[in-house]
């Protein structure tokens, strides 16, 4: 057969057809697993930047700390950071219990990060996060945990704090965030994760 024989153009241009078909495929394959792997990243993005938001906005909701020393009523205190990821694991429970508690409590955010707050983490000894004091209704320290706790042993801790009562895990410890309190004015470079300037509560 010769290379212009009718023949050899026609299985010149299904050969031809085959490959651009595959190439589409492949193409097509392609596309679809950059769509897969953008929206899975995106997904866990968004994820991992919402805790952050909602530690911030529960602190932005809380009681300040003044208000909640004098008013009356105890008081549930936590030492937390952004950047803490043993506080974020806890903010939506807390959130449901600060709601579910709102009434007989005053909720307490102070920040690490912010030098405002350093009386009292020396006071506290704060060297792990989230680290929670429980205050009376005088605004004395009764008790305190230290890392994550599940729900129902805060639960049980505030129910007892509502009712004057011994909390029944007063020295818990969970799975903490180290932490080392400045011993003095903080200077912290744009290369410090625990620098968030203006998140700072």
């Amino acid at each position: 057969m010769s290379p212009n024989s009718p023949n050899s153009t026609t299985a010149t241009t299904a050969k031809n057809s085959e490959t651009n078909s595959a190439a589409k495929q492949v193409r097509n394959l392609l596309i679809v697993l950059a769509a897969i792997a953008l929206s899975v990243s995106i997904f866990f993005g968004l994820r991992t930047q919402t805790p952050s938001s909602s530690l911030t906005a529960m602190a932005k909701a809380s009681a300040p700390l003044e208000t909640a020393l004098v008013n009356g009523k105890p008081t549930l205190m936590e030492f937390y950071a952004n950047w803490c990821g043993s506080c974020q694991a806890m903010a939506k429970d807390l959130s449901e219990i600060k709601q579910k508690y709102a009434e007989p409590l005053n909720f307490v955010m102070l920040n690490v990060d912010n030098d405002k707050w350093l009386p009292e983490i020396t006071k506290y000894r704060v060297n792990g996060i989230p680290h929670f004091i429980y205050l009376n209704n005088k605004g004395s320290a009764v008790a305190e945990t230290i890392g994550e706790a599940p729900r129902d042993i805060m639960e049980a801790n505030l129910e007892a704090l509502i009712a004057g009562k011994d909390l029944p895990h007063a020295k818990a410890t969970g799975q903490v965030s180290n932490f080392t309190p400045a011993t003095g004015p903080v200077k912290t470079s744009s290369s410090d994760p625990r620098a968030h300037g203006s998140q700072v509560q």
